[in-house]
């Protein structure tokens, strides 16, 4: 497996010995650093370092502003395979709050930018599928997002003249997080129509037909999700989650007992508004995932659902990475502007 890094421009002054050095020092380990003023060719560097390396590598700055204009870099630079964006999809936030004085509750809100969600589904999609990719991130790589073993579990292989009949197909698709919506198909959702099954996935701009002939899969087609032209016709497809947070069925009776016992054991020691509050709003969230298998604010009960221990830190996108993958850390100089960067690199 290997990067095809596309550039005008070759490897020049200092920075065939920098390539050597730190593709050398990636195969013996250990954390290194590349220092250079603004416009040296730093990222250009560290490219050819990924390309020399073929490992699948995690770039994280900063800001997202940053984080872009790095991520538009290497997809310049790698324009033939996988490169990820992975920041925070809050276009606005305003977390709950409680003002004693007046007796005022704020509830969380918040506003998800879609297109952001769909590239960090990308992004992760591309850290399981086995083939090397890039992901530029912020520190939002390492909030919690779900277990990755859970992730991959749930994802759908499909191959042409496979036993599969289209009932079981649409059930995994909402144990996918998928909805069904005959009408109008935006990503994250599916529908059935005769012996077709159309996936607009969560996660990329392509629609997924899967043809069924009686019980076997008779063909796989990539359809552009606005035209319906026909991309390719792959023998062979993987169908990932619509979200980050999926539950299995084995975990939700257990998470919810659990949720219930934190609950009764935390009431108590609240005053009679805010355990009353506290009660309606957990019963409602309980119903939710009994009813759809998901809620709103989820990650708030990732610990049950995960079986961790309290003080055991979530998963993260962290821990999709290969054992092998190379970690870029951007930083600003405080004596330069916020452009002047410093990267380190190191294996985990």
């Amino acid at each position: 497996m290997s990067y095809e890094l596309v550039s005008k421009f070759k490897p020049a002054g200092d920075q065939p010995e920098a390539i050597s050095k730190l593709a050398a020092g990636l195969i013996k380990g250990g954390r290194q650093t590349l220092l250079g003023v603004t416009g040296s060719g730093k990222t250009f560097t560290i490219a050819n370092v990924i390309a020399k390396t073929g490992r699948t590598a995690l770039v994280i700055s900063h800001n997202k502003t940053l984080a872009a204009q790095l991520y538009s870099e290497f997809k310049n630079f790698f324009p033939n395979d996988r490169v990820g964006y992975f920041v925070s999809y809050y276009d606005y936030y305003q977390p709950e709050s409680y003002m004693p004085q007046t007796d005022t509750y704020i509830e969380k809100t918040a506003q998800v930018n879609e297109k952001i969600e769909k590239m960090r589904l990308a992004a992760t999609a591309n850290l399981v599928s086995g083939e090397p990719s890039i992901t530029v991130a912020t520190v939002s790589c390492i909030y919690g997002i779900g277990s990755p073993q859970e992730w991959q579990k749930a994802s759908a292989v499909l191959n042409t003249g496979m036993k599969l009949d289209k009932y079981e197909l649409l059930r995994r698709l909402l144990d996918m997080q998928y909805e069904r919506n005959d009408m109008s198909p935006k990503p994250g959702t599916f529908k059935s129509k005769g012996d077709t099954v159309d996936v607009a996935l969560g996660y990329s701009d392509d629609l997924i037909r899967v043809s069924f002939d009686g019980d076997k899969v008779e063909k796989i087609s990539v359809l552009d999700s606005l035209t319906y032209q026909k991309k390719s016709s792959p023998s062979h497809y993987i169908l990932f989650p619509a979200r980050h947070y999926i539950i299995p069925d084995s975990s939700v009776k257990r998470a919810i007992a659990d949720i219930r016992k934190e609950l009764n054991d935390t009431l108590p020691t609240l005053g009679v508004l805010e355990a009353e509050r506290l009660k309606k709003r957990t019963n409602y969230d309980i119903e939710m995932i009994e009813e759809l298998g998901y809620c709103n604010g989820i990650e708030n009960y990732s610990m049950h659902f995960d079986g961790r221990k309290q003080g055991q830190p979530p998963y993260c996108l962290l821990d999709y990475l290969p054992k092998d993958a190379v970690i870029v850390i951007g930083t600003a100089s405080h004596e330069t502007d916020e452009s002047n960067m410093d990267k380190s690199i190191r294996q985990p």
